[in-house]
Protein backbone atom coordinates (compact mmCIF):
# COMPACT_ATOMS: atom_id res chain seq x y z
CA UNK A 1 0.00 0.00 0.00
CA UNK A 2 2.55 2.23 0.97
CA UNK A 3 4.80 1.58 -2.13
CA UNK A 4 2.16 2.44 -4.81
CA UNK A 5 1.78 5.18 -2.87
CA UNK A 6 4.97 6.44 -3.12
CA UNK A 7 5.13 5.78 -7.18
CA UNK A 8 1.71 7.64 -7.51
CA UNK A 9 3.60 10.36 -5.96
CA UNK A 10 6.67 10.03 -8.17
CA UNK A 11 4.51 10.16 -11.39
CA UNK A 12 2.43 13.20 -9.93
CA UNK A 13 5.54 14.91 -9.51
CA UNK A 14 7.11 14.23 -13.33
CA UNK A 15 3.62 14.91 -14.57
CA UNK A 16 4.12 18.53 -12.78
CA UNK A 17 7.20 19.76 -12.84
CA UNK A 18 7.53 20.08 -16.51
CA UNK A 19 4.58 21.66 -16.76
CA UNK A 20 5.91 24.06 -14.12
CA UNK A 21 9.46 24.84 -15.91
CA UNK A 22 7.34 24.71 -19.51
CA UNK A 23 7.03 27.70 -21.96
CA UNK A 24 5.02 28.96 -24.87
CA UNK A 25 6.36 30.60 -27.09
CA UNK A 26 4.43 32.89 -29.53
CA UNK A 27 5.76 32.13 -32.97
CA UNK A 28 6.65 35.18 -34.70
CA UNK A 29 5.83 37.65 -31.45
CA UNK A 30 3.87 40.40 -32.75
CA UNK A 31 4.39 39.40 -36.38
CA UNK A 32 2.78 36.18 -35.67
CA UNK A 33 3.25 33.32 -38.54
CA UNK A 34 2.55 35.56 -41.16
CA UNK A 35 4.99 36.80 -44.64
CA UNK A 36 7.57 39.19 -43.80
CA UNK A 37 8.90 37.87 -40.92
CA UNK A 38 12.16 36.58 -40.74
CA UNK A 39 12.12 33.26 -38.61
CA UNK A 40 15.63 32.43 -39.19
CA UNK A 41 16.39 35.86 -36.67
CA UNK A 42 13.54 34.96 -34.05
CA UNK A 43 14.68 31.84 -33.69
CA UNK A 44 18.09 32.66 -32.62
CA UNK A 45 19.37 32.94 -29.01
CA UNK A 46 16.41 30.80 -27.51
CA UNK A 47 15.95 27.37 -26.23
CA UNK A 48 13.51 24.80 -26.83
CA UNK A 49 12.77 21.88 -24.74
CA UNK A 50 10.48 19.12 -24.33
CA UNK A 51 7.37 20.20 -22.69
CA UNK A 52 7.57 23.74 -24.56
CA UNK A 53 4.66 25.13 -26.44
CA UNK A 54 4.88 26.27 -29.79
CA UNK A 55 1.92 28.88 -30.54
CA UNK A 56 0.59 29.38 -34.31
CA UNK A 57 -1.73 32.44 -34.60
CA UNK A 58 -2.09 33.50 -38.76
CA UNK A 59 -5.09 35.15 -40.94
CA UNK A 60 -7.18 32.74 -42.96
CA UNK A 61 -4.81 32.51 -45.86
CA UNK A 62 -2.14 30.38 -44.27
CA UNK A 63 -1.86 27.05 -42.54
CA UNK A 64 0.93 25.06 -40.69
CA UNK A 65 2.12 21.52 -42.28
CA UNK A 66 5.16 19.92 -40.39
CA UNK A 67 7.67 18.15 -43.20
CA UNK A 68 10.82 16.62 -42.61
CA UNK A 69 14.01 18.08 -43.87
CA UNK A 70 13.99 17.79 -47.74
CA UNK A 71 10.16 19.27 -47.49
CA UNK A 72 11.48 22.29 -45.62
CA UNK A 73 14.70 22.79 -47.74
CA UNK A 74 12.57 22.38 -50.72
CA UNK A 75 9.34 24.03 -49.62
CA UNK A 76 6.99 21.02 -50.53
CA UNK A 77 4.27 20.13 -48.26
CA UNK A 78 2.98 16.86 -50.18
CA UNK A 79 4.86 14.50 -47.39
CA UNK A 80 3.98 16.44 -44.38
CA UNK A 81 3.16 14.55 -41.17
CA UNK A 82 0.89 17.07 -39.44
CA UNK A 83 -1.26 19.79 -41.29
CA UNK A 84 -2.97 22.96 -38.96
CA UNK A 85 -5.60 25.03 -39.78
CA UNK A 86 -7.76 27.81 -38.13
CA UNK A 87 -6.07 30.32 -37.26
CA UNK A 88 -4.92 29.65 -33.80
CA UNK A 89 -3.08 26.51 -33.30
CA UNK A 90 -0.61 25.35 -30.30
CA UNK A 91 1.70 22.23 -30.49
CA UNK A 92 3.53 20.79 -27.82
CA UNK A 93 6.90 19.85 -28.37
CA UNK A 94 7.42 16.18 -27.17
CA UNK A 95 10.42 14.75 -28.62
CA UNK A 96 13.78 15.82 -28.87
CA UNK A 97 15.50 16.74 -32.47
CA UNK A 98 14.08 19.21 -34.52
CA UNK A 99 10.87 19.80 -36.22
CA UNK A 100 10.37 21.75 -39.50
CA UNK A 101 7.08 23.86 -39.96
CA UNK A 102 6.08 25.52 -43.20
CA UNK A 103 3.63 27.39 -44.95
CA UNK A 104 1.80 24.91 -47.14
CA UNK A 105 0.13 27.81 -49.25
CA UNK A 106 1.90 28.23 -52.66
CA UNK A 107 4.75 30.63 -52.39
CA UNK A 108 4.88 31.66 -49.03
CA UNK A 109 7.09 29.28 -47.80
CA UNK A 110 9.25 30.58 -50.89
CA UNK A 111 8.58 33.89 -49.03
CA UNK A 112 10.11 33.32 -46.04
CA UNK A 113 7.47 31.42 -44.08
CA UNK A 114 8.84 28.48 -42.78
CA UNK A 115 10.60 27.67 -39.16
CA UNK A 116 13.02 24.83 -38.10
CA UNK A 117 12.78 23.98 -34.31
CA UNK A 118 15.95 22.45 -32.29
CA UNK A 119 14.25 20.78 -29.27
CA UNK A 120 16.10 19.95 -26.21
CA UNK A 121 15.42 17.25 -23.24
CA UNK A 122 13.30 18.79 -20.62
CA UNK A 123 15.15 20.19 -17.16
CA UNK A 124 15.22 17.37 -14.64
CA UNK A 125 13.40 18.16 -11.87
CA UNK A 126 15.30 19.33 -8.82
CA UNK A 127 15.91 16.26 -6.68
CA UNK A 128 14.65 16.86 -3.22
CA UNK A 129 17.22 15.39 -0.91
CA UNK A 130 16.17 13.37 1.66
CA UNK A 131 16.22 15.04 5.48
CA UNK A 132 18.83 13.07 6.92
CA UNK A 133 17.29 10.96 10.28
CA UNK A 134 17.97 12.78 13.07
CA UNK A 135 20.38 11.15 15.14
CA UNK A 136 18.65 9.91 18.37
CA UNK A 137 19.47 12.04 21.19
CA UNK A 138 20.35 9.76 24.73
CA UNK A 139 17.69 10.61 27.20
CA UNK A 140 18.14 13.99 29.13
CA UNK A 141 19.82 12.18 32.36
CA UNK A 142 17.75 13.60 36.03
CA UNK A 143 19.64 17.05 37.16
CA UNK A 144 21.45 16.01 40.33
CA UNK A 145 20.24 17.98 43.13
CA UNK A 146 23.26 20.85 44.17
CA UNK A 147 25.27 19.25 47.25
CA UNK A 148 25.45 20.80 50.26
CA UNK A 149 29.86 21.22 51.78
CA UNK A 150 29.61 18.77 54.27
CA UNK A 151 30.50 20.24 57.87
CA UNK A 152 32.34 18.41 60.13
CA UNK A 153 30.37 17.13 63.15
CA UNK A 154 30.65 20.08 66.50
CA UNK A 155 33.25 18.56 68.45
CA UNK A 156 31.70 17.32 72.04
CA UNK A 157 31.87 19.91 74.59
CA UNK A 158 33.91 19.11 77.99
CA UNK A 159 31.85 18.27 80.95
CA UNK A 160 32.36 21.25 83.46
CA UNK A 161 35.03 19.69 86.44
CA UNK A 162 33.04 18.99 89.07
CA UNK A 163 36.30 19.05 92.30
CA UNK A 164 37.74 22.54 91.63
CA UNK A 165 41.23 23.29 91.42
CA UNK A 166 42.82 23.79 94.73
CA UNK A 167 43.79 27.07 95.51
CA UNK A 168 47.40 27.45 96.74
CA UNK A 169 47.88 27.93 100.51
CA UNK A 170 49.12 31.50 101.78
CA UNK A 171 52.87 31.19 102.81
CA UNK A 172 52.71 30.56 106.12
CA UNK A 173 56.38 32.14 106.53
CA UNK A 174 56.48 36.23 106.25
CA UNK A 175 58.71 37.11 103.72
CA UNK A 176 61.41 39.01 106.83
CA UNK A 177 61.50 42.81 106.92
CA UNK A 178 64.65 44.98 106.67
CA UNK A 179 65.28 47.09 109.48
CA UNK A 180 65.77 50.83 108.37
CA UNK A 181 69.34 51.99 108.81
CA UNK A 182 69.64 54.90 111.94
CA UNK A 183 73.09 56.65 111.14
CA UNK A 184 75.28 55.83 113.21
CA UNK A 185 76.85 58.03 115.82
CA UNK A 186 80.61 58.75 116.12
CA UNK A 187 82.24 57.69 119.02
CA UNK A 188 84.21 60.62 120.72
CA UNK A 189 86.95 59.47 123.39
CA UNK A 190 86.77 61.53 126.75
CA UNK A 191 90.50 63.31 126.53
CA UNK A 192 92.99 62.26 128.87
CA UNK A 193 93.45 63.55 132.06
CA UNK A 194 97.10 63.86 131.64
CA UNK A 195 98.20 66.38 129.57
CA UNK A 196 101.12 64.69 126.48
CA UNK A 197 104.66 64.72 127.14
CA UNK A 198 105.67 66.92 124.45
CA UNK A 199 103.33 69.58 125.89
CA UNK A 200 101.22 69.65 122.75
CA UNK A 201 97.58 68.46 122.76
CA UNK A 202 96.71 65.05 120.85
CA UNK A 203 93.89 65.42 118.73
CA UNK A 204 91.72 62.66 118.81
CA UNK A 205 90.62 60.93 115.55
CA UNK A 206 87.47 59.76 115.53
CA UNK A 207 87.13 56.29 114.90
CA UNK A 208 85.83 54.85 111.76
CA UNK A 209 82.28 53.43 111.09
CA UNK A 210 82.27 50.11 111.41
CA UNK A 211 81.45 48.43 107.61
CA UNK A 212 78.76 46.63 107.33
CA UNK A 213 77.93 43.57 105.08
CA UNK A 214 75.17 44.66 102.56
CA UNK A 215 71.53 43.86 102.92
CA UNK A 216 72.60 42.66 106.52
CA UNK A 217 70.88 45.30 109.38
CA UNK A 218 73.20 46.99 111.70
CA UNK A 219 72.56 45.92 115.19
CA UNK A 220 71.76 49.23 117.25
CA UNK A 221 74.77 50.27 119.49
CA UNK A 222 73.35 51.28 122.72
CA UNK A 223 73.45 54.60 123.35
CA UNK A 224 74.70 56.33 127.00
CA UNK A 225 72.61 58.00 129.19
CA UNK A 226 72.69 62.15 127.73
CA UNK A 227 73.01 63.49 130.94
CA UNK A 228 76.34 61.06 131.70
CA UNK A 229 77.78 62.37 128.31
CA UNK A 230 77.30 65.85 128.51
CA UNK A 231 79.11 66.12 132.09
CA UNK A 232 81.72 64.38 130.63
CA UNK A 233 81.80 66.30 127.65
CA UNK A 234 81.76 69.88 130.07
CA UNK A 235 84.35 68.20 132.34
CA UNK A 236 86.91 67.42 129.39
CA UNK A 237 86.84 70.59 127.83
CA UNK A 238 87.27 72.12 131.65
CA UNK A 239 90.59 70.63 131.74
CA UNK A 240 91.53 71.09 127.97
CA UNK A 241 91.46 75.19 129.12
CA UNK A 242 93.25 74.59 132.08
CA UNK A 243 95.79 72.77 130.50
CA UNK A 244 96.35 75.95 127.69
CA UNK A 245 96.54 78.60 130.20
CA UNK A 246 98.81 76.75 132.04
CA UNK A 247 100.92 75.95 128.94
CA UNK A 248 100.68 79.73 127.74
CA UNK A 249 101.77 81.00 131.01
CA UNK A 250 104.82 78.06 131.21
CA UNK A 251 105.99 79.61 127.83
CA UNK A 252 105.51 83.80 128.54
Amino acid sequence: MGSSAAGALLLLVLAVVPAAFAVTFQVGDIGFWNSGVDYTAWVAGKTFRVGDTLEFQYGPSHSVAIVNKAGFDTCDSTGATQTFTGGDNKIDLTTVGTIHFICPTPGHCQGGMKLAVTVLAAVPPPATPSPPPSPKLPPPSPPTPPTSPKLPPPSPKSPPSSTPSPKSPPSSTPSPKLAPHSPRKPKTLPPSASPPANGTPKSESPSSPPTTSPMTSPSPSPSPPDNAAAKGNMMSYGMMGITMLLMYGVMN
